[in-house]
């Protein structure tokens, strides 16, 4: 029975019926018959419920293996309904089952077609089309059959999207539908993409669960481009009507009823059924006798793409066990691309069978390609290296416009160099990003049609699988893809750029330290970690303790160090400008703070967006871009920005609207001192050096010069810092200002020994 309030069962339900149990082994413990026209029970999750009883349920399962099924006993220890007990399953009442639950569902769908007649009453003079997205489950089937029960004849198509990679039983499911609709004169088109899904995958590589190409490439690519087919109009807008429901996963669960530009650029997307259960879809389908997709009574949970990356466990068995030889075609194209651990049988399967193939993040392990795009900073230079491109990089470049700095075209054997100043970045950084994004394009392009489609001035055309931009405007919308190429982005060798990072920007994703963090931390010392310090174990712990580590007050094994020791005395404490300055000193070279330190300036206010925009030009993802911000924010609300001056932020209510690093507060210049040794022990640096060294900020090195960390650009300052420290710290430290000659010489000593100047004085 439907209900109003939440019961014990769950909200996704689905029927089971006879080849499941079958596929299962049900037949070893129950009797029943094999037909399939009427499911003899209930499945949710791994549980198998029979007229209200929860009778067995499955554990694990993968590819190869099939998953344990578990008879539940009763008292006796005796299998619920079982064969011992001289029992036979009946099937479910389906006439009975709607009867009970038709006033409810009466009102469910009266509801549903309402909202469906309202969002057409409001668009339809303003829409150039409205079309339902048809994938031959049982949610889209469900859909379809409202639609045409809310709108007029004509007023709306219907659009399979054919990935290639469907089951095969819902293209049977999609020609019965097709035929229905034929016959009550609704348009029926079919979409798919030029590439056959074996070509494609050895062009992009296997999907994986954050390299989804395929649904750009397979799905929403074709459905515009058949919508332009449709219209006849390259900028139409439209309205899909797409089946997706909260209840389907977590992600889902935030969608809302309508959206504008989230499925398909500069498409409305309305969601009808958004809130409906599983359980109201399939006693909508028994209720009104919808066609059912076969997949399901083979015991898919889902119909969509055979062998999805989005998948894996109980459900690959199921399809391999029903599908063996098309999903044994995907197993050996994913065997064979797969670089690591090739020839070696054993460790091929675990791979598939494991969901290695769908956890990879980039195309390093991959045999698909060698690298076409590489990049690097040499001399105060970007310099991109292009081997064997697939496109003409001069007709990407009028995707950009006029570019605001200059940059070099230097021809090679089988491609080409792009040098451009390093600084550029900074400065220009949307700019760079697409700059980059253009000869990324040139690379890899294969001519999915990805850019044609995300251009909606229609200004982008394939012609013969070659590029052709006419008269574009520079909106941007083709580099609205990840790396501005589908298959850079899937075949790079690593994340990020080609210039490789050992760490991460979002050091410490969303848990920066907080003031009262770092106040028991110094009232506690080693203790503080089993105390009752209140923070998570599993999220906040190890990035405190990242942060603490890269400040230098704690060790690899998480004890407190001389630092530490030092700056927690009563001379001292962590409210002291001197503690973050000699922290800062050493956190300066954390990813994180090192990116603040060499890409704002001193004194100038940043938009957050402009932040923003340097991050993503870096291949930071937006949502880590966000996090890197709200940390800088955290860093400036500790006396590292309250006391030590490192930087602050302005807001516009809770939201940060700009960000700003200031010249730091030393009050003590054995910080700068501390520093020099620290840069100079980082640049492997002989002990003598000029001062301008420590200026030049176009040289390559590891160190992080104490000018830039500090924003000691004033020359008499550092003048008159380094001339005090060599009249008191002669055995550390002598630096001449005579005539030409500007040098620092730092004595046979370290980091450590000028903190033990400090702690001298305890």
């Amino acid at each position: 029975m439907l209900n109003s309030t939440p019961t014990n069962f769950s909200k996704e339900p689905r029927p089971v019926y006879a080849t499941e149990m079958d596929i299962l082994g049900f037949n070893k413990y129950w009797d029943y018959d094999r037909q399939n026209d009427v499911p003899y029970m209930w499945a949710e999750a791994n549980a198998y419920w029979y007229r209200g009883a929860q009778i067995a349920k499955t554990k694990g399962g993968d590819l190869y293996t099939a998953p344990e099924l578990q008879p539940l006993r009763d008292e006796n220890g005796l299998i619920l309904f079982g064969k011992e007990s001289g029992a036979k399953l009946s099937q479910i009442d389906l006439e009975a089952m709607c009867a009970a639950n038709e006033d409810l569902m009466t009102v469910i769908e009266d509801s549903t077609v309402k909202k469906i007649v309202k969002e057409y009453e409001k668009f339809k003079d303003k829409l150039d089309i409205f079309h339902v997205a048809f994938s031959g489950g049982k949610d889209s089937a469900v859909l379809l059959d409202l639609v045409k029960k809310a709108l007029p004849k004509d007023s709306f198509v219907v659009i399979f999207g054919d990935t290639g990679m469907e089951f095969p039983d819902t293209y049977e499911a999609v020609e019965e539908t097709r035929k229905q609709c034929e016959a009550d004169s609704t348009p029926f088109y079919i979409a798919r993409s030029h590439f056959d899904p074996k070509d494609s995958w050895k062009l992009f590589g296997p999907p994986a669960r954050v390299l989804r190409w395929c649904c750009s490439v397979h799905k929403s690519t074709p459905q515009t481009l058949k919508m332009r087919e449709i219209t006849g109009k390259d900028n139409y807008t439209g309205m899909d009507f797409v089946g997706v429901r909260a209840h389907e996963s977590v992600a889902r669960s935030k969608y809302e009823y309508e959206n504008f530009g989230k499925k398909q650029k500069g498409q409305y997307s309305f969601n009808p059924i958004l809130e409906w259960t599983s359980a109201e879809i399939w006693l909508y389908v028994f209720l009104h006798s919808l066609n059912i997709n076969v997949a399901y009574k083979k015991g898919n949970s889902r119909a969509g793409c055979l062998f999805c990356p989005m998948g894996g466990g109980r459900g690959d068995y199921i399809q391999y066990t029903c599908y063996p030889d098309e999903v044994g075609g995907y197993i050996n194209m994913i065997k064979s691309m797969n670089g690591r651990n090739k020839g070696d049988e054993v460790a091929l399967a675990s791979y598939v069978s494991n969901g290695g193939w769908n956890a990879r993040k980039n195309g390093r392990d991959l045999t698909v390609e060698k690298v076409h795009y590489w990049e690097t900073i040499k001399n105060g230079k970007i310099q991109i290296e292009i081997t064997d491109p697939k496109a003409d990089w001069k007709e990407w470049i009028k995707t950009v416009g006029n570019l605001p700095f200059q940059y070099e075209f230097i021809e090679k054997e089988n491609g080409y160099f792009i040098i451009c100043d390093a600084n550029i970045p900074k400065f220009y950084p949307q700019e760079i990003r697409r700059f980059r994004q253009v000869f990324k394009k040139a690379a890899y392009c294969v001519g999915c049609k990805v850019c044609e489609t995300n251009c909606r001035n229609g200004r982008i055309k394939f012609v013969n699988g070659k590029v052709q931009i006419t008269d574009c405007i520079h909106c941007g919308m083709c580099h609205d893809i990840d790396d501005g190429c589908l298959v850079y982005h899937s075949l790079r060798p690593s994340t990020g750029e080609g210039i490789m990072r050992k760490e991460s920007l979002n050091s410490f994703a969303n848990h920066a330290p907080k003031p009262e963090w770092v106040q028991k931390f110094f009232d506690l010392g080693n203790d503080y970690w089993d105390s009752n310090n209140g923070l998570n174990k599993k999220l906040q712990v190890p990035m405190f303790k990242k942060f603490l580590r890269s400040c230098g007050l704690i060790d690899e094994k998480g004890a407190t160090t001389l630092l530490f020791d030092i700056v927690s005395s009563s001379n001292y404490g962590w409210q002291s400008g001197v503690t973050w300055g000699l922290a800062l000193a050493n956190f300066a070279y954390n990813a994180q703070c090192k990116w603040f330190i060499t890409n704002m300036d001193i004194g100038i206010n940043y938009e957050r967006s402009h932040i923003s925009e340097m991050l993503i030009a870096e291949e930071v993802k937006k949502d880590d871009a966000t996090s890197i911000i709200n940390a800088y924010k955290r860093f400036c609300k500790l006396p590292l920005g309250t006391v030590f001056n490192f930087g602050y932020v302005e807001e516009k209510g809770r939201q940060i609207d700009s960000l700003c690093r200031t010249k730091c507060a030393i009050e003590d210049n054995r910080i700068v001192l501390y520093a020099l040794y620290v840069f100079s022990e980082k640049c492997n640096l002989d002990k003598e050096f000029r001062v301008s060294y420590l200026y030049d900020e176009n040289v390559e090195r590891d160190g992080i010069s104490p000018i830039r960390i500090f924003g000691l650009y004033d020359e008499e300052e550092l003048k008159s810092i380094l001339l005090g420290l060599s009249s008191a710290y002669p055995e550390f430290i002598n630096a001449t200002f005579t005539n030409d000659l500007q040098t620092i010489t730092l004595r046979d000593k370290s980091s450590e020994d000028v903190l033990n100047l400090f702690k001298e004085e305890l």
